[in-house]
C-alpha cells in the first residue's frame, strides 16, 4: 500500500554486513584482533534465499565480481544456483518471485535517486525488462495475486507534478501495461487478490487518515482515523472471501492490535494484541489467507501462535537453530518455507523446512560463513527510563575484553558512541548490526535508543515526539547518556554521538544544542535546517505532508518558520565548538545535498572546522561496498582522534570508491595522505 510506503521512505538505508577471523575468550584487548572493517561493510556471501511458489526452484542474492545479484537453482540445492542479473555497479539486493514461477521481480534506481523501476527477469529466455521504461518516476509493485500469475499491480506516478501513483495491470511476458485506477489525490489504495481497488486512502490536512469505497464513479466515506491513531493504524489486507478486512488498530487503546473488520456488517473483531508493543508482523497461509500467528516486539521479538495447525511446525523449528525465527517463504501447497535465524553475534542461517511427510529442515548457508569467526559481542536489551517516565526501549553493545562474565556491565567505563537510528518513525532491534560490531571491537561501548517518536511501542510513545525534533526527543538521548555514565558505562568526557538521517539530524543537534555534552558528532545524511528540509521533499511526499506539518512544524506559517527555525542546528551553527563529520550521497531525493552544504558553509564563515565527505553516486545512505569502506574508514580514524579507541588506517580502502572531500582533509588521521595516494581512486576537489 502506498501509504505504508510513504512512512518507509523516511527511514534511514539499511546496509548489507559480513565478516572475518577467529578468536578465543578475550583477556585483554591485545586478545582481540582488529577486525577489518571491509568484513563488516562488504557484500553478504549469500542471503535472501526465496523458494519460488510451487517449491521447485531456489533464488537468493550473492555477488557476481563484487556486485549483488539474483541467483537461481533449478532445484532446491544452491550448489546449482546461476546469476540471472547482470548488474555491475549498485546491486540488486531484493527481489521476489512471480507466481508464473518463471518470473523474478525487483524494483531499483540509479545511483540513490529513488526513482524505481519495476524489472522482471524471464527464466527461460533470460530477458530482464524494465517494466516501467518512463524517465523520472518512483514506480512501486502495488499487488500480486496468484489469480492472475501473468500480470502485477504497479503503481507509477508520471503525470503531471508526479505527486500520486495510477495503479496498472502489467503484462511480465509482454510488458504490455493497462490503466486499473487512475490517481484523482490519494494517497494510496487498497487492493484484493482479485485485482479490485476496494479502497483509496487519504490523508487528511490535520494529518489523520480516511478510507473511501469506490461507488460507481464516486468514492463514499468508509471510516476515519484521527492523527491520534494514524500512525498506528492501517488496513493489512483481506481474508480469502474478501469480505472481511485485516485491520492493524490502536483505536481505543495503546498498542496497535490486529483485528478483522467485517465489511458487510462493520463488526469488528479482535485477533491478537500485548500491551507492550504494537504488532510487528504476521505469519498469513499463503491461499486460505488465513492469520495463523503474530509477532510482537518490545526488547525482543515473540510470536504468538494462533493456528494451532502450525503449532508442531513452530516448536520444530525452534530446535533446530538458535536465534529469532522468520519465515521467510512459504510455497502455494504449503508443504516447504524458507526460514532464516537472526542473531545479536552470528551470521543469518537459512534452512529448507519440508513439512510432510515429516517434519525436516535441511540447512542452505549462512550470510557469511566468515561471520562464525569473528570476534563478535552480544547485544544487551535495556529499558532505560525517561526524566519524564517514558520506557527507553535501548540496546548496548560493550566491547569483548571490557564484559568477560558477559553480563552487559564494562569491568570499567569506556568510551561510547551513541548510535541514533533514522525516521525518526522507525525503530532499533535487537540483532546483529555492523555499526555496533566495528565500533566495539574499535574499543567502544555503543548505546542504541528508541527515543520517544520511535514505531511499535505505542501511539503514546510516538505521539509523545510530535514537534520534538531537538526538544523532548533530544532530552531521551541525554537521559540515556545520563544512564550511562550512571551505570559506569561511560565518563561524560568520553561520548560522541553518530546516525543517519534523523539519526544525522540528531548529531547536529547534539553539538549545536548540546554542545557540551558530547566529544564529537558523525553526521550521516541529515537535515540541517527543517524549513528547507520541508520546502524541498520529493514529488512522492506530497501527500504526507500534513503529517510532517503536525509532526514537525508547519513550514508554511510565520509562527510555524519561526518554531522550525528554533529547533535547526543551522540556526545555532557558531555554538558547534567539537569535531563534526559530515557525510552526504549526492542524488539525496529526500535529505538534499543542500542541507550538507549550507551547514558546512555557515561552519566556515565562521571559521568552525568541519570534514565533509561527499559520494557523487549515492543517495539517502551509501549502498556501494566501496563507498561504505571509505566513509567508515574515514570514521573510525577520526572518532579514534577524539574518542581514543583503535582504528585500522586507512589504507588502501578508497579503490573503487566515488568522493570528493570539499572540507576538512587535514583533520582526520591518514585522510589527506590516502587523498594524495596516486593510486586512490577517489575524486578530490
Amino acid at each position: 500500500m502506498m501509504l505504508q510506503r510513504f512512512l518507509s521512505r523516511l527511514l534511514a538505508v539499511a546496509l548489507v554486513t559480513t565478516s572475518f577471523m577467529a578468536v578465543t575468550t578475550a583477556a585483554g584487548e591485545g586478545d582481540v584482533p582488529l577486525v577489518p572493517r571491509a568484513k563488516f561493510f562488504g557484500n553478504p556471501e549469500k542471503a535472501r534465499a526465496r523458494l519460488s511458489p510451487d517449491g521447485k526452484r531456489l533464488a537468493f542474492v550473492a555477488p557476481v565480481e563484487g556486485v549483488l545479484n539474483i541467483w537461481v537453482s533449478s532445484n532446491d540445492d544452491p550448489t546449482y544456483a546461476k546469476p540471472v542479473t547482470r548488474d555491475t555497479h549498485r546491486g540488486v539486493t531484493a527481489f521476489f518471485w512471480a507466481y508464473t514461477n518463471k518470473h523474478l521481480l525487483y524494483t531499483q534506481d540509479k545511483n540513490g535517486d529513488e526513482d524505481d523501476h519495476v524489472y522482471s527477469v524471464n527464466l527461460e529466455t533470460g530477458e530482464i525488462k524494465d517494466l516501467t521504461p518512463i524517465a523520472k518516476i518512483a514506480a512501486q509493485i502495488e499487488g500480486v495475486s496468484e489469480k492472475f500469475p501473468d500480470e502485477i499491480l504497479v503503481g507509477i506516478n508520471d503525470r503531471g507534478e508526479r505527486h500520486f501513483h495510477d495503479i496498472y495491470r502489467v503484462n511480465l511476458v509482454t510488458g504490455d501495461k493497462k490503466l486499473l485506477q487512475e490517481n484523482p489525490g490519494f494517497a494510496g489504495f487498497l487492493t484484493d487478490d482479485d485485482f479490485r481497488v476496494r479502497f483509496a486512502i487519504n490523508i487528511t490536512q490535520d494529518a489523520g487518515q480516511e478510507y473511501l469505497q469506490p461507488d460507481g464513479k464516486e468514492w463514499k466515506p468508509f471510516l476515519k482515523i484521527d492523527a491520534l491513531d494514524a500512525m498506528t493504524t492501517s488496513a493489512a489486507g483481506f481474508d480469502k472471501t474478501g469480505e472481511h478486512l485485516y485491520f492493524i488498530d490502536s483505536r481505543g487503546r495503546n498498542t496497535a492490535a490486529l483485528t478483522s473488520i467485517d465489511l458487510a456488517t462493520g463488526k469488528q473483531t479482535l485477533i491478537a494484541e500485548d500491551p507492550r508493543a504494537d504488532i510487528s508482523g504476521a505469519l498469513v497461509h499463503p491461499t486460505e489467507k488465513t492469520i495463523q500467528a503474530v509477532s510482537f516486539t518490545f526488547t525482543r521479538t515473540e510470536w504468538k501462535v494462533l493456528d494451532t495447525a502450525i503449532q508442531s511446525d513452530l516448536d520444530y523449528l525452534k530446535t533446530v537453530a538458535d536465534g529469532e525465527i522468520q519465515i521467510t517463504g512459504r510455497t502455494l501447497d504449503d508443504k516447504r518455507w524458507t526460514v532464516a535465524y537472526l542473531m545479536d553475534n552470528g551470521p543469518v542461517r537459512f534452512y529448507l523446512y519440508d513439512r510432510q511427510p515429516e517434519k525436516k529442515a535441511t540447512f542452505l548457508f549462512t550470510s557469511n560463513r566468515e561471520l562464525e569467526k569473528l570476534p563478535l559481542v552480544k547485544m544487551h536489551p535495556q529499558v532505560i527510563k525517561s526524566r519524564d517516565g517514558l520506557d527507553l526501549v535501548s540496546y548496548l553493545t560493550l566491547p569483548k575484553w571490557t564484559d568477560p562474565d558477559g553480563d552487559g556491565r564494562p569491568n570499567e567505563p569506556v568510551p561510547l558512541v551513541l548510535n541514533v537510528h533514522g525516521g525518526p518513525w522507525a525503530r532499533d532491534d535487537w540483532g546483529y548490526d555492523p555499526e555496533h560490531q566495528l565500533l566495539a571491537n574499535r574499543g567502544y561501548a555503543v548505546l542504541a535508543v528508541n527515543y520517544r517518536g520511535s514505531t511499535g511501542l505505542g501511539k503514546a510513545f510516538i505521539n509523545a515526539g510530535n514537534k520534538e525534533w531537538a526538544g523532548k526527543m533530544h532530552d531521551d538521548l541525554l537521559d540515556a547518556v545520563n544512564w550511562a555514565v550512571a551505570e559506569k558505562i561511560t565518563t561524560k568526557d568520553k561520548i560522541g554521538i553518530m546516525g543517519g538521517s534523523y539519526g544525522g539530524y540528531a548529531t547536529l543537534v547534539g553539538l549545536t544544542f548540546t554542545p557540551d555534552v558530547f566529544a564529537c558528532g558523525v553526521d550521516i545524511v541529515g537535515p540541517s535546517s527543517l524549513i528547507t528540509l520541508m520546502e524541498n521533499p520529493p514529488p512522492y511526499w506530497f501527500s504526507f505532508m500534513p503529517v510532517m506539518k503536525l509532526r514537525v512544524g508547519d513550514f508554511q506559517t510565520e509562527e510555524g518558520r519561526k518554531f522550525l527555525l528554533s529547533r535547526s542546528p543551522l540556526t545555532l551553527v557558531e555554538k558547534i565548538k567539537k569535531p563534526l563529520l559530515i557525510g552526504q550521497g549526492a542524488n539525496d531525493p529526500r535529505v538534499k545535498q543542500a542541507e550538507a552544504d549550507q551547514i558546512v558553509q555557515a561552519m566556515h564563515t565562521r571559521k568552525i572546522p568541519v570534514t565533509y565527505v561527499l559520494f557523487h553516486d549515492e543517495g539517502h545512505g551509501f549502498a556501494r561496498p566501496q563507498n561504505r569502506f571509505a566513509f567508515y574508514a574515514i570514521t573510525e580514524a577520526f572518532l579514534a582522534k577524539h574518542l581514543g579507541g583503535r582504528f585500522e588506517p586507512i589504507g588502501a580502502a578508497f579503490a573503487g570508491a566515488d568522493f570528493s572531500v570539499p572540507s576538512g582533509s587535514d583533520a582526520v588521521p591518514g585522510l589527506a595522505d590516502a587523498l594524495a595516494d596516486k593510486k586512490v581512486e577517489a575524486k578530490t576537489p
